[in-house]
């Protein structure tokens, strides 16, 4: 079997659009939630975002490029470039048959949709663009990133809703494992911050309505927490097989050594109340890994501050690490990007992976008053330094769908 190694990683995110300044941002405990400025908010019960600033599409890509892809398609393409360049990978120097791309959505389009439903009401069927379906597809993001770099080898777009970064990190873990490809690049991107989004999230009361105080409205395991914050963005990793790395001197910034998938098998929206597909999957990850619970030293959380979902989770992690789960340090990034859906794993990955590399972990902000329900270490609003070796990272999707990876600081050994 390969070992696998992340080799580079980039990201569009509500903390900024570099790695470097996202985690600067990040440990510093900066909220990257404000008003919606991007459509009129007057009649929505909630009128915040964690949107994506200083993306400026037709600066990258030109303005005929730009315009034919959707926004969650930019930003994954964004972020795979970025990741790219920070791998240092060569296309003239691999084997593009055996370089993959796994990158999700799991919303796709829904901006074009909107605005091309507008057209078809308005101006008539002719005037709608023959662009749409292609814009509109959640694969789309993953093809685009294909085209790009000429990657002939395996495509996948997992549509595993919140945990589709996950998802793809690992499931592209799996086959570089086997030996099905030597670079991957894996992750996921959502742009969902639009009115018919915000409706139907809102009318679910899903989502938080701390309308007054934004940078204070996304708050996991507060006892006052009332819902969660959408976001935007894209989270992309490169994937590289141990071997591949070595042999072109890569700069090695992290190891994925587990995954573990299951279902709730329980209701559409709804996280299990026990969090037994939580569980399932944390052991599967850990199983996997060949870590024993006590070897973990952080956990990501999902915790996106919904009062189900945090309890649920917080559940979870009592029933698989037991009394050692009162020692381990949770974290939930949510509390400062709000949650981008589709994006969120491949973002909170490449936090992980930082977090492990410099011993330092990022807060979960906006903790005053923990729930009595969660009553775990959550690192509340200060970043920890801590000395980190293997950290766990939990997305959790409507349907029921649970994804967790396992990371490890790489040794040669």
């Amino acid at each position: 079997m390969e070992r696998v190694v992340i080799t580079g990683m980039g990201l569009i995110s509500p903390l900024g659009n570099t790695v470097d300044q996202y985690w600067k941002r990040l440990t510093a405990g900066e909220s990257g939630i404000s008003p919606i400025t991007s459509f009129d908010t007057a009649h929505f019960k909630t009128k915040i975002a964690g949107a994506v600033k200083d993306f400026d599409p037709e600066g990258r890509f030109g303005r005929k490029e730009a315009r034919r892809m959707d926004r969650f398609s930019q930003f994954a393409l964004a972020a795979a470039e970025d990741a790219w360049a920070h791998s240092g990978l060569q296309l003239d120097k691999i084997d593009r048959e055996r370089l993959g791309v796994y990158v999700g959505s799991g919303v796709g389009g829904i901006q074009t949709l909107m605005e091309q439903g507008e057209v078809l009401r308005s101006r008539g069927p002719e005037r709608v663009s023959p662009t749409l379906i292609p814009m509109l597809i959640s694969n789309m993001a993953a093809a685009l990133i294909s085209i790009k770099l000429g990657a002939s080898g395996p495509a996948l777009s997992p549509v595993t809703a919140c945990s589709i970064g996950n998802t793809a990190i690992g499931e592209a873990f799996r086959l570089i494992r086997c030996g099905g490809a030597d670079v991957i690049i894996a992750g996921g991107a959502e742009a969902a911050i639009t009115e018919i989004s915000l409706a139907s999230f809102g009318n679910a009361t899903a989502l938080s309505a701390h309308n007054e105080e934004p940078h204070k409205a996304s708050r996991p395991f507060d006892a006052q927490r009332d819902g969660f914050v959408i976001g935007e963005g894209g989270g992309i990793v490169i994937l590289e097989s141990l071997s591949h790395a070595l042999r072109r001197n890569a700069v090695i910034y992290g190891e994925v050594t587990g995954y573990g998938a299951s279902s709730d098998a329980y209701h559409m929206v709804a996280t299990h109340p026990e969090g037994i597909g939580a569980y399932q999957a944390m052991k599967l990850a850990l199983s996997e890994a060949g870590v024993h619970p006590d070897e973990v030293d952080v956990i990501s959380a999902h915790a996106t501050s919904t009062p189900a979902g945090d309890r649920s989770e917080t559940m979870a992690i009592k029933k698989l690490f037991g009394e050692q789960a009162y020692r381990i340090p949770v974290t939930a990034n949510k509390s400062m990007t709000g949650h981008a859906l589709g994006a969120a794993g491949g973002l909170e990955a490449i936090a992980l992976v930082k977090s492990i590399q410099e011993g330092l972990i990022p807060p979960t902000i906006n903790l005053e008053e923990a729930d009595e329900a969660c009553d775990l270490d959550y690192v509340p609003n200060t970043a920890r330094t801590a000395d980190l070796n293997v950290g766990i990272s939990n997305s959790f999707g409507f349907g029921g769908h649970n994804a967790v990876i396992v990371l490890r600081k790489y040794s040669e050994g």
